[in-house]
């Protein structure tokens, strides 16, 4: 069998949407379960069929899927599942979104613009979804859009433990590469003890993904400086942001992010960079034609896997974050 028992009552099932089995397949192993065979398949006009073959009645159900390119085949896959789960009678649904999509439309900018954040939590609130595992969300107060329980997991363990095993962190300096960011590198300057730059950027309003101008405040000459980031789309930004610290005199630069989503021409940009190491997570799949001698990739299926068993057993996700809040 797929699911597993606590204390001879719940029994806890695993499913995975076909984004990022990979992923699904270490949380499972993690978990000591196997993921309840699915099936799952595209007609010829793109609509998306799924059914699981095994009971899930009374179930605690637990649905994997990384919103990855194409982003809204993989996001309506999982909404469906979550409807299935529903209509099968399962007793929680936990949707579990390694990388939750549409989290940079958080708010208006400008008028008539959407809000796409809170009409995903609306959507997977209406599909029958009980609570929310994702990972380092673009900005936290996403949280507040969702009227049932959100876990909200950060990777800067993962991420630091591997900075701080490569780097003598008295030479480190830790570079918010925006202003939205600072909250997350003050974290990091916590964990590591080392001092924050900061990277002010300013925006083209009407070219997406695209930064006009780069000012360094803080510290950098001789010093190695570690970019944290939530994530690196088009790697833009990062690359911009390490030629600014070098021009400042920085002798090295590591770029980290959680998610790597490694849009376009990312892949270039980074390995022609002079950044000396890119470091990112598992949150999203990165196809070996999009790895790179600079890349390393860290697992985040141990921390989702502890997760899940936390909510599982009622016990406490805080628990896992060592004080972070």
């Amino acid at each position: 069998m797929s699911g597993i028992r606590a204390s001879g009552e719940k029994k806890l099932m695993l499913f995975s949407g076909r984004a990022h089995p990979e992923l699904a397949k270490e949380v499972a192993a993690n978990l000591h379960v196997e993921l309840t065979p699915t099936a799952a398949y595209d007609f010829a006009n793109g609509e998306t069929f799924v059914r699981f073959l095994e009971s899930v009645r009374g179930s605690d159900a637990f649905v994997i899927q990384s919103h990855t390119a194409p982003i809204n085949q993989w996001i309506m896959e999982q909404l469906i599942m979550v409807d299935a789960l529903k209509r099968a009678s399962a007793a929680r649904i936990t949707v579990v979104a390694p990388f939750f999509g549409y989290a940079r439309q958080d708010k208006k900018h400008r008028g008539r613009e959407p809000i796409s954040a809170r009409l995903m939590a609306d959507l997977f609130q209406t599909a029958g979804a009980d609570r929310l595992i994702t990972v380092d969300l673009h900005t936290a107060q996403i949280q507040g859009f969702f009227n049932h329980p959100v876990d909200h997991l950060f990777a800067l363990e993962l991420l630091a433990d591997h900075v701080e095993s490569k780097l003598d962190t008295s030479q480190v300096t830790v570079v918010a590469p925006d202003a939205g960011r600072v909250r997350v590198a003050e974290r990091w300057t916590d964990r590591l003890g080392c001092p924050l730059a900061i990277i002010h950027k300013r925006r083209d309003p009407e070219v997406a993904n695209e930064v006009k101008v780069f000012e360094v405040v803080g510290e950098v000459e001789g010093r190695t400086c570690v970019i944290v980031d939530d994530m690196i789309d088009t790697g833009g930004t990062i690359v911009k942001a390490a030629d600014a610290l070098f021009e400042q005199g920085a002798a090295k630069v590591v770029a980290t992010a959680t998610h790597g989503v490694l849009s376009g021409p990312a892949v270039d940009r980074l390995k022609n960079s002079r950044i000396s190491e890119v470091i990112l997570t598992n949150t999203l799949p990165i196809p070996e034609e999009k790895r790179f001698d600079k890349l390393t990739v860290l697992s985040i299926a141990p921390l989702i896997a502890q997760a899940i068993h936390e909510v599982f057993s009622d016990g406490s996700v805080t628990s896992l974050f060592s004080g972070q809040s």
